[in-house]
Protein backbone atom coordinates (compact mmCIF):
# COMPACT_ATOMS: atom_id res chain seq x y z
CA UNK A 1 0.00 0.00 0.00
CA UNK A 2 2.85 2.35 0.81
CA UNK A 3 4.54 1.70 -2.54
CA UNK A 4 1.27 2.28 -4.38
CA UNK A 5 0.79 5.54 -2.53
CA UNK A 6 4.29 6.67 -3.58
CA UNK A 7 3.54 5.84 -7.20
CA UNK A 8 0.30 7.84 -7.07
CA UNK A 9 2.16 10.77 -5.53
CA UNK A 10 4.72 10.71 -8.35
CA UNK A 11 1.98 10.43 -10.97
CA UNK A 12 0.09 13.32 -9.42
CA UNK A 13 3.28 15.39 -9.31
CA UNK A 14 3.96 14.76 -13.00
CA UNK A 15 0.43 15.78 -14.00
CA UNK A 16 0.70 18.89 -11.85
CA UNK A 17 4.02 19.81 -13.51
CA UNK A 18 2.50 19.22 -16.96
CA UNK A 19 -0.43 21.48 -16.13
CA UNK A 20 1.91 24.23 -14.87
CA UNK A 21 4.12 24.01 -17.97
CA UNK A 22 1.08 24.02 -20.25
CA UNK A 23 -0.22 27.17 -18.59
CA UNK A 24 3.23 28.77 -18.90
CA UNK A 25 3.48 27.87 -22.60
CA UNK A 26 0.03 29.17 -23.39
CA UNK A 27 0.60 32.28 -21.27
CA UNK A 28 3.87 33.17 -22.97
CA UNK A 29 2.44 32.50 -26.43
CA UNK A 30 -0.64 34.62 -25.67
CA UNK A 31 1.41 37.42 -24.12
CA UNK A 32 3.77 37.40 -27.12
CA UNK A 33 0.89 37.66 -29.57
CA UNK A 34 -0.66 40.53 -27.61
CA UNK A 35 2.69 42.33 -27.36
CA UNK A 36 3.23 41.82 -31.10
CA UNK A 37 0.09 43.81 -31.85
CA UNK A 38 1.69 46.87 -30.28
CA UNK A 39 3.65 49.32 -32.38
CA UNK A 40 7.33 48.19 -32.17
CA UNK A 41 10.19 50.64 -31.52
CA UNK A 42 11.86 52.39 -34.43
CA UNK A 43 13.92 50.01 -36.54
CA UNK A 44 11.79 46.91 -35.99
CA UNK A 45 9.01 45.80 -38.28
CA UNK A 46 5.49 45.01 -37.09
CA UNK A 47 4.75 41.34 -36.45
CA UNK A 48 2.92 39.58 -39.28
CA UNK A 49 1.77 35.99 -39.80
CA UNK A 50 5.30 34.53 -39.82
CA UNK A 51 6.15 36.38 -36.62
CA UNK A 52 2.94 35.08 -34.99
CA UNK A 53 3.84 31.50 -35.96
CA UNK A 54 7.36 31.88 -34.54
CA UNK A 55 5.94 33.40 -31.34
CA UNK A 56 3.54 30.51 -30.83
CA UNK A 57 6.30 27.96 -31.48
CA UNK A 58 8.68 29.62 -29.03
CA UNK A 59 5.98 29.51 -26.36
CA UNK A 60 4.86 25.92 -27.02
CA UNK A 61 8.43 24.63 -26.77
CA UNK A 62 8.20 25.28 -23.02
CA UNK A 63 5.91 22.25 -22.67
CA UNK A 64 8.97 19.99 -22.57
CA UNK A 65 11.22 22.14 -20.37
CA UNK A 66 11.23 19.63 -17.47
CA UNK A 67 11.82 16.64 -19.74
CA UNK A 68 14.66 18.08 -21.86
CA UNK A 69 15.78 21.44 -20.42
CA UNK A 70 18.83 21.81 -22.67
CA UNK A 71 16.87 20.86 -25.80
CA UNK A 72 14.09 23.29 -24.93
CA UNK A 73 16.60 26.08 -24.35
CA UNK A 74 18.40 25.38 -27.64
CA UNK A 75 15.12 25.25 -29.62
CA UNK A 76 13.64 28.38 -28.06
CA UNK A 77 16.93 30.25 -28.53
CA UNK A 78 17.15 29.18 -32.19
CA UNK A 79 13.58 30.32 -32.83
CA UNK A 80 14.31 33.56 -30.99
CA UNK A 81 17.39 34.22 -33.17
CA UNK A 82 15.33 33.46 -36.29
CA UNK A 83 12.65 35.84 -35.02
CA UNK A 84 15.28 38.58 -34.59
CA UNK A 85 16.83 37.83 -37.99
CA UNK A 86 13.41 38.41 -39.60
CA UNK A 87 13.45 41.94 -38.20
CA UNK A 88 10.91 41.52 -35.42
CA UNK A 89 11.16 43.20 -32.03
CA UNK A 90 13.35 40.83 -29.86
CA UNK A 91 11.61 41.64 -26.58
CA UNK A 92 8.47 39.82 -27.75
CA UNK A 93 10.11 36.38 -27.51
CA UNK A 94 12.82 37.04 -24.94
CA UNK A 95 11.08 35.45 -21.95
CA UNK A 96 10.94 31.77 -23.10
CA UNK A 97 14.74 31.52 -23.61
CA UNK A 98 15.28 33.16 -20.22
CA UNK A 99 12.93 30.64 -18.61
CA UNK A 100 14.81 27.90 -20.45
CA UNK A 101 18.08 29.26 -19.01
CA UNK A 102 16.56 29.20 -15.51
CA UNK A 103 15.54 25.55 -15.93
CA UNK A 104 18.97 24.55 -17.20
CA UNK A 105 20.71 26.39 -14.37
CA UNK A 106 18.45 24.67 -11.81
CA UNK A 107 18.79 21.13 -13.16
CA UNK A 108 22.08 20.80 -15.05
CA UNK A 109 25.80 21.11 -14.38
CA UNK A 110 27.57 24.44 -13.97
CA UNK A 111 29.39 24.24 -17.31
CA UNK A 112 26.20 23.62 -19.29
CA UNK A 113 24.46 26.46 -17.45
CA UNK A 114 27.30 28.89 -18.20
CA UNK A 115 27.22 28.00 -21.91
CA UNK A 116 23.49 28.67 -22.05
CA UNK A 117 23.93 31.99 -20.23
CA UNK A 118 26.58 33.02 -22.78
CA UNK A 119 24.19 32.10 -25.62
CA UNK A 120 21.50 34.40 -24.18
CA UNK A 121 24.01 37.22 -23.76
CA UNK A 122 25.29 36.87 -27.32
CA UNK A 123 21.75 36.76 -28.70
CA UNK A 124 20.95 39.94 -26.80
CA UNK A 125 24.01 41.66 -28.26
CA UNK A 126 23.13 40.35 -31.72
CA UNK A 127 19.66 41.90 -31.38
CA UNK A 128 21.18 45.22 -30.34
CA UNK A 129 23.63 45.20 -33.26
CA UNK A 130 20.74 44.48 -35.64
CA UNK A 131 19.24 47.84 -34.78
CA UNK A 132 22.37 49.69 -33.70
CA UNK A 133 21.24 52.96 -35.29
CA UNK A 134 18.27 53.16 -32.94
CA UNK A 135 19.71 51.44 -29.87
CA UNK A 136 21.97 52.47 -27.00
CA UNK A 137 24.73 49.91 -27.13
CA UNK A 138 25.92 50.51 -23.55
CA UNK A 139 22.37 49.73 -22.43
CA UNK A 140 22.28 46.65 -24.67
CA UNK A 141 25.57 45.35 -23.23
CA UNK A 142 24.39 46.01 -19.68
CA UNK A 143 21.16 44.10 -20.32
CA UNK A 144 23.06 41.31 -22.05
CA UNK A 145 25.13 40.81 -18.89
CA UNK A 146 22.60 41.61 -16.15
CA UNK A 147 19.52 39.67 -17.30
CA UNK A 148 21.23 36.30 -17.95
CA UNK A 149 23.34 36.70 -14.80
CA UNK A 150 20.29 37.23 -12.58
CA UNK A 151 18.44 34.29 -14.14
CA UNK A 152 21.56 32.12 -13.84
CA UNK A 153 22.10 32.92 -10.14
CA UNK A 154 18.42 32.41 -9.25
CA UNK A 155 18.30 29.14 -11.19
CA UNK A 156 21.43 27.77 -9.52
CA UNK A 157 20.10 28.70 -6.07
CA UNK A 158 16.75 27.09 -6.83
CA UNK A 159 18.48 23.92 -8.00
CA UNK A 160 20.55 23.66 -4.82
CA UNK A 161 17.46 24.24 -2.70
CA UNK A 162 15.54 21.56 -4.59
CA UNK A 163 18.41 19.10 -4.14
CA UNK A 164 18.57 19.80 -0.41
CA UNK A 165 14.81 19.33 -0.14
CA UNK A 166 15.07 16.03 -2.01
CA UNK A 167 17.85 14.82 0.28
CA UNK A 168 15.90 15.96 3.31
CA UNK A 169 12.81 14.09 2.09
CA UNK A 170 14.87 10.93 1.55
CA UNK A 171 16.44 11.28 4.99
CA UNK A 172 13.01 11.80 6.53
CA UNK A 173 11.73 8.63 4.86
CA UNK A 174 14.77 6.70 6.05
CA UNK A 175 14.32 7.97 9.61
CA UNK A 176 10.63 7.09 9.51
CA UNK A 177 11.42 3.59 8.30
CA UNK A 178 14.11 3.24 10.96
CA UNK A 179 11.72 4.39 13.68
CA UNK A 180 9.10 1.91 12.50
CA UNK A 181 11.70 -0.86 12.45
CA UNK A 182 12.90 0.10 15.93
CA UNK A 183 9.32 0.10 17.19
CA UNK A 184 8.68 -3.34 15.70
CA UNK A 185 11.93 -4.64 17.17
CA UNK A 186 11.11 -3.19 20.58
CA UNK A 187 7.62 -4.69 20.40
CA UNK A 188 9.00 -8.12 19.54
CA UNK A 189 11.61 -7.99 22.28
CA UNK A 190 9.06 -6.87 24.86
CA UNK A 191 6.63 -9.62 23.84
CA UNK A 192 9.35 -12.23 24.15
CA UNK A 193 10.24 -10.88 27.58
CA UNK A 194 6.59 -10.93 28.67
CA UNK A 195 6.19 -14.45 27.31
CA UNK A 196 9.16 -15.62 29.34
CA UNK A 197 7.71 -14.11 32.50
CA UNK A 198 4.30 -15.62 31.82
CA UNK A 199 6.02 -18.93 31.18
CA UNK A 200 7.48 -18.68 34.70
CA UNK A 201 4.02 -17.95 36.06
CA UNK A 202 2.51 -20.98 34.35
CA UNK A 203 5.44 -23.13 35.47
CA UNK A 204 4.76 -22.01 39.05
CA UNK A 205 1.12 -23.01 38.76
CA UNK A 206 2.02 -26.40 37.33
CA UNK A 207 4.47 -26.97 40.18
CA UNK A 208 1.70 -26.27 42.68
CA UNK A 209 -0.63 -28.62 40.84
CA UNK A 210 1.95 -31.38 40.84
CA UNK A 211 2.66 -30.96 44.54
CA UNK A 212 -1.01 -30.87 45.50
CA UNK A 213 -1.80 -33.87 43.32
CA UNK A 214 0.94 -35.90 44.99
CA UNK A 215 -0.27 -34.92 48.44
CA UNK A 216 -3.89 -35.72 47.56
CA UNK A 217 -2.90 -39.14 46.34
CA UNK A 218 -0.83 -39.77 49.49
CA UNK A 219 -3.44 -38.74 52.08
CA UNK A 220 -6.57 -39.91 50.23
CA UNK A 221 -6.90 -43.26 52.12
CA UNK A 222 -6.37 -41.69 55.56
CA UNK A 223 -7.64 -38.10 55.34
CA UNK A 224 -10.26 -37.48 52.59
CA UNK A 225 -10.90 -33.90 53.78
CA UNK A 226 -7.29 -32.84 53.19
CA UNK A 227 -7.34 -34.68 49.87
CA UNK A 228 -10.51 -32.83 48.83
CA UNK A 229 -8.93 -29.52 49.82
CA UNK A 230 -5.87 -30.36 47.67
CA UNK A 231 -8.15 -31.17 44.73
CA UNK A 232 -9.91 -27.80 45.15
CA UNK A 233 -6.51 -26.11 45.09
CA UNK A 234 -5.60 -28.04 41.92
CA UNK A 235 -8.85 -26.96 40.23
CA UNK A 236 -8.36 -23.30 41.13
CA UNK A 237 -4.69 -23.30 40.18
CA UNK A 238 -5.30 -25.06 36.87
CA UNK A 239 -7.92 -22.47 35.89
CA UNK A 240 -5.46 -19.68 36.61
CA UNK A 241 -2.76 -21.51 34.65
CA UNK A 242 -5.07 -21.89 31.65
CA UNK A 243 -5.87 -18.17 31.75
CA UNK A 244 -2.18 -17.31 31.86
CA UNK A 245 -1.47 -19.79 29.04
CA UNK A 246 -4.10 -18.15 26.82
CA UNK A 247 -2.57 -14.77 27.49
CA UNK A 248 0.87 -16.12 26.68
CA UNK A 249 -0.40 -17.42 23.34
CA UNK A 250 -1.79 -13.96 22.59
CA UNK A 251 1.65 -12.50 23.24
CA UNK A 252 3.27 -15.06 20.92
CA UNK A 253 0.85 -14.43 18.06
CA UNK A 254 3.53 -12.36 16.26
CA UNK A 255 5.19 -15.51 14.94
CA UNK A 256 8.43 -17.36 15.47
CA UNK A 257 10.80 -14.54 16.31
CA UNK A 258 13.52 -15.75 18.60
CA UNK A 259 14.72 -13.85 21.62
CA UNK A 260 17.53 -11.40 20.94
CA UNK A 261 20.18 -13.35 22.79
CA UNK A 262 23.16 -11.36 24.01
CA UNK A 263 21.57 -8.02 23.25
CA UNK A 264 21.07 -5.52 26.02
CA UNK A 265 17.79 -3.68 26.11
CA UNK A 266 18.55 0.02 25.58
CA UNK A 267 16.18 1.06 28.33
CA UNK A 268 17.54 -1.52 30.78
CA UNK A 269 21.11 -0.38 30.16
CA UNK A 270 20.44 2.86 31.98
CA UNK A 271 21.35 3.10 35.62
CA UNK A 272 17.73 3.88 36.32
CA UNK A 273 16.95 0.21 35.96
CA UNK A 274 18.60 -0.24 39.30
CA UNK A 275 14.98 -0.32 40.40
CA UNK A 276 14.96 -3.98 39.37
CA UNK A 277 14.84 -6.03 42.59
CA UNK A 278 17.79 -8.28 43.21
CA UNK A 279 16.11 -11.64 43.50
CA UNK A 280 18.50 -13.98 41.84
CA UNK A 281 18.52 -13.07 38.16
CA UNK A 282 16.76 -14.98 35.40
CA UNK A 283 15.82 -17.96 37.61
CA UNK A 284 14.11 -15.94 40.34
CA UNK A 285 10.31 -15.96 40.70
CA UNK A 286 8.48 -13.26 38.76
CA UNK A 287 8.10 -10.14 40.92
CA UNK A 288 4.70 -9.15 42.26
CA UNK A 289 3.07 -6.48 44.40
CA UNK A 290 4.84 -7.76 47.49
CA UNK A 291 8.08 -6.33 46.08
CA UNK A 292 6.75 -2.80 45.57
CA UNK A 293 8.10 -1.63 48.93
CA UNK A 294 11.59 -2.81 47.99
CA UNK A 295 11.22 -1.15 44.59
CA UNK A 296 10.31 2.18 46.22
CA UNK A 297 13.25 1.90 48.60
CA UNK A 298 15.66 1.49 45.71
CA UNK A 299 14.10 4.48 43.94
CA UNK A 300 14.43 6.57 47.09
CA UNK A 301 18.07 5.55 47.26
CA UNK A 302 18.53 7.00 43.77
CA UNK A 303 17.35 10.44 44.96
CA UNK A 304 13.60 10.40 44.27
CA UNK A 305 11.12 11.02 47.11
CA UNK A 306 8.74 8.14 46.33
CA UNK A 307 5.49 7.43 48.17
CA UNK A 308 2.78 4.80 47.66
CA UNK A 309 -0.90 4.90 48.56
CA UNK A 310 -3.44 2.06 48.34
CA UNK A 311 -7.08 3.11 48.05
CA UNK A 312 -9.91 0.62 48.55
CA UNK A 313 -9.89 -3.00 49.59
CA UNK A 314 -6.99 -4.85 47.95
CA UNK A 315 -8.14 -7.62 45.62
CA UNK A 316 -6.02 -10.74 45.19
CA UNK A 317 -4.61 -10.58 41.67
CA UNK A 318 -3.50 -13.45 39.45
CA UNK A 319 0.25 -13.66 39.37
CA UNK A 320 0.45 -12.51 35.75
CA UNK A 321 -1.72 -9.44 36.41
CA UNK A 322 0.29 -8.60 39.52
CA UNK A 323 3.43 -8.84 37.41
CA UNK A 324 1.86 -6.45 34.88
CA UNK A 325 1.13 -3.89 37.63
CA UNK A 326 4.64 -4.25 39.04
CA UNK A 327 6.33 -3.82 35.64
CA UNK A 328 4.29 -0.74 34.74
CA UNK A 329 5.11 0.91 38.08
CA UNK A 330 8.75 -0.07 37.67
CA UNK A 331 8.96 1.35 34.14
CA UNK A 332 7.21 4.58 35.19
CA UNK A 333 9.60 5.09 38.11
CA UNK A 334 12.51 4.28 35.83
CA UNK A 335 11.40 7.07 33.50
CA UNK A 336 11.22 9.42 36.47
CA UNK A 337 14.83 8.60 37.33
CA UNK A 338 16.00 9.00 33.73
CA UNK A 339 14.13 12.12 32.68
CA UNK A 340 12.97 14.06 35.74
CA UNK A 341 16.04 13.76 37.96
CA UNK A 342 15.75 14.51 41.68
CA UNK A 343 12.03 15.04 42.26
CA UNK A 344 9.09 13.41 44.02
CA UNK A 345 6.97 10.56 42.68
CA UNK A 346 3.62 9.28 43.95
CA UNK A 347 2.31 5.78 43.28
CA UNK A 348 -1.41 5.22 43.79
CA UNK A 349 -3.15 1.86 43.49
CA UNK A 350 -6.93 2.19 43.57
CA UNK A 351 -9.11 -0.92 43.84
CA UNK A 352 -12.51 -0.13 42.36
CA UNK A 353 -15.51 -2.40 41.89
CA UNK A 354 -14.80 -3.15 38.24
CA UNK A 355 -11.25 -1.96 37.68
CA UNK A 356 -7.83 -1.52 39.18
CA UNK A 357 -6.36 1.92 38.52
CA UNK A 358 -2.66 2.54 38.98
CA UNK A 359 -1.16 6.00 38.58
CA UNK A 360 2.45 7.10 38.87
CA UNK A 361 2.95 10.87 38.92
CA UNK A 362 5.96 13.06 39.40
CA UNK A 363 6.41 16.80 39.88
CA UNK A 364 9.03 17.05 37.13
CA UNK A 365 12.27 18.96 37.23
CA UNK A 366 12.98 22.64 36.80
CA UNK A 367 13.54 22.08 33.07
CA UNK A 368 10.32 20.15 32.44
CA UNK A 369 7.54 21.87 30.53
CA UNK A 370 3.80 21.04 30.47
CA UNK A 371 3.69 21.11 26.66
CA UNK A 372 6.47 18.57 26.17
CA UNK A 373 5.77 16.39 23.14
CA UNK A 374 5.65 12.70 24.07
CA UNK A 375 7.05 10.16 21.63
CA UNK A 376 6.32 6.45 22.17
CA UNK A 377 9.56 4.81 23.26
CA UNK A 378 10.38 1.22 24.15
CA UNK A 379 9.13 1.59 27.72
CA UNK A 380 5.70 2.90 26.71
CA UNK A 381 5.39 0.19 24.08
CA UNK A 382 6.16 -2.46 26.69
CA UNK A 383 3.66 -1.06 29.19
CA UNK A 384 0.93 -0.90 26.56
CA UNK A 385 1.57 -4.48 25.45
CA UNK A 386 1.39 -5.75 29.03
CA UNK A 387 -1.89 -3.93 29.63
CA UNK A 388 -3.44 -5.28 26.40
CA UNK A 389 -2.84 -8.85 27.57
CA UNK A 390 -5.27 -8.30 30.45
CA UNK A 391 -7.72 -6.08 28.57
CA UNK A 392 -6.37 -2.87 30.07
CA UNK A 393 -4.94 0.41 28.84
CA UNK A 394 -1.94 2.60 29.59
CA UNK A 395 -1.83 6.34 29.05
CA UNK A 396 1.18 8.57 29.57
CA UNK A 397 1.64 12.29 29.20
CA UNK A 398 2.53 15.59 30.83
CA UNK A 399 0.38 17.00 33.60
CA UNK A 400 -1.21 20.46 33.15
CA UNK A 401 0.68 21.93 36.10
CA UNK A 402 3.98 20.25 35.31
CA UNK A 403 5.44 16.83 35.74
CA UNK A 404 4.37 13.58 34.15
CA UNK A 405 1.76 10.89 34.76
CA UNK A 406 1.51 7.22 33.77
CA UNK A 407 -1.92 5.67 34.28
CA UNK A 408 -2.76 1.96 34.07
CA UNK A 409 -6.35 0.69 34.08
CA UNK A 410 -6.99 -3.06 34.34
CA UNK A 411 -10.37 -4.81 34.65
CA UNK A 412 -10.83 -6.32 38.07
CA UNK A 413 -10.44 -10.11 38.19
CA UNK A 414 -13.86 -10.26 39.82
CA UNK A 415 -15.52 -8.89 36.68
CA UNK A 416 -14.54 -11.99 34.73
CA UNK A 417 -13.10 -9.98 31.83
CA UNK A 418 -12.20 -12.25 28.95
CA UNK A 419 -9.49 -11.91 26.33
Amino acid sequence: MRAGSGFLDKLTGRYRALVVDSLLALGYAGAGLLLGREQPPVGWQPMDGLGAVLTVLVGLVLLARRIAPVGVFATSSALWILFIACGYWPVINSMPPLLGLYTVAATRHLRTSLVCAVVVSCTWVYAGLGNADNSSMPTVFAQAVLFPAVVFVVGRGSGRLAERNRQFAELTCQLRRQQEENARQALTEERVRIARELHDVVAHHMSVISLQAGMASYVFPTNPAVSRQALDTIARTSREALEEMRRMLVVLRVGREGPPEGRAHPADADAAYAAEPEDGGAYAPAPGLDLLDRLLERVRGAGVRATMEIVGSPTPLPQGMALCVFRVIQEALTNVLKHAGPTSADVTIRYESRAIVVSVTDEGSDNSRPDTVITPGHGLIGMSERAKIYGGTVTAGPRPLGGFEVRLVLPSPRTGARL
